[in-house]
């Protein structure tokens, strides 16, 4: 072959593969370069949203019952004795399952149960059995306040003796201490559910009773700026605060301005529930809304749980449930007190005898006559305030 056509076959060959190079790498050239193009937007390829994960949520919850005075006069403590000692279970045995399905319950114990052999009740000043404290425990009570004008009836041995036994029983006690350290130890219950609750407790007066100098701890009296104090360590320990009130007038069947200007103050402070006693008689329930936009769940008296005063609206009390909710939802706690609930309760007794605490609807016409008129006059006067009270009828 001359070297003329050698070197043209090269040039043949060169322009063939020139062109098969241009045909199949054209697309790549930066003139038809798409610029929108993305990762994921192949026309081959179905576009799918990311799903947004769900969020973590924990959420647990408890109820609370609270019941109003025990008020133990000569006449029950006696109708309690058995030759023996003293057994007043028989007397909460048709309360016992309300009080004790409730994750926390707590009662005001009004008369200090500082032993017999200090002297019983007799007004003015009462003293109750211990046993007393053993049948509260009994019917699933587990605290139990103990500030009210009769905190000093039997004077610091009393109290006290009183002490020692709510600790041998384990039940937790508020509003009167055995010394400073006790007082400043915040009662606090931790639930299985992972809620804490503080429970305090406060007094108007001790009936005028001075109490012992350098000795305040043995009761708390109601102090604006002690109790400010208080509720600013509750709420940084607890999830939930609720406060005992021992304030009023005596057999009126509404709250004074009083009592109402004291509940404004410590739901502003942040208090979540209000547990009023002293009137001895019923007194509604409502909600009262805190400076901060919160809300304070208030019933303004519990009225006698068991007690020997013989007027009617004096035998009667009850027991208040409400619920409380706590949610971590992606690591921000929630904490919401809700539904409440109320029991209304008789005390039922015959000559002074067979004293007896009787939900009241369950009571027929024989225990109580017009027992229906009398309970439905009761839900409505409890429910004055809070249209949508609940009433435990089972």
């Amino acid at each position: 072959m001359s070297r003329g056509k050698f070197i043209g076959a090269i040039l043949i060959v060169i322009v063939m593969i020139s062109l098969l190079l241009v045909s199949c790498g054209g697309n790549n050239s930066t003139s038809s370069y798409d610029t929108n193009r993305t990762a994921g937007s192949h026309s081959e390829k179905e576009m799918k949203e990311r799903e947004e994960k769900e969020p973590i949520e924990i959420v647990q919850e408890i109820s609370i019952a609270a019941i109003g005075d025990m008020l133990i006069h000569n006449s029950v403590y006696n109708d309690a004795y058995n030759g023996d000692g003293y057994d007043f279970t028989p007397m909460l045995k048709r309360v016992k399952p309300f009080l004790s399905e409730a994750t926390i319950s707590i009662a005001n114990q009004e008369t200090m149960i500082g032993g017999v052999e200090l002297g019983l009740s007799s007004y003015p000043t009462f003293n109750s059995p211990t046993e007393v404290g053993d049948a509260l425990k009994w019917a699933g009570v587990n605290v139990v306040s103990l500030a009210n004008n009769h905190t000093l009836d039997r004077g610091e041995e009393a109290i006290q003796r009183a002490i020692k036994h709510w600790e041998t029983i384990d039940m937790m006690y508020t509003g009167s201490y055995k010394n400073p350290e006790d007082r400043e130890d915040m009662r606090l219950f931790e639930t299985e559910e992972g809620i804490s609750v503080a429970f305090l407790s406060y007094t108007y007066g001790t009936n005028g009773i001075p109490v012992p100098i350098g000795k305040d701890y043995l009761v708390n009296l109601i102090d604006q700026e002690l109790m400010a104090e208080d509720i600013k360590r509750a709420k940084d320990k607890a999830d939930v605060v609720v406060l005992s009130l021992h304030f009023g007038n005596e057999y009126e069947r509404m709250p004074n301005q009083a009592q109402k200007d004291l509940v404004q103050f410590v739901a502003d402070e942040g208090v979540d529930v209000v547990l009023g006693h002293h009137p001895h008689v019923l007194q509604p329930i409502e909600w009262v809304s805190g400076e901060n936009g919160n809300r304070t769940l208030v019933i303004y008296s519990l009225g006698n749980f068991l007690s020997g005063q013989d007027e009617f609206y004096r035998q009667i009390g009850g027991l208040f449930k409400f619920h409380v909710k706590k949610s971590i939802i992606n690591g921000e706690t929630e904490v919401k007190v809700h539904s409440p609930e109320f029991l209304p309760t008789y005390v039922k007794y015959t000559n002074w005898r067979d004293f007896e605490v009787i939900p009241m609807y369950q009571l027929t016409d024989e225990e109580l006559p017009n027992a229906k008129e009398h309970y439905d006059e009761i839900k409505k006067h409890m429910s004055i305030w809070l249209q949508d009270l609940k009433f435990i009828e089972e």
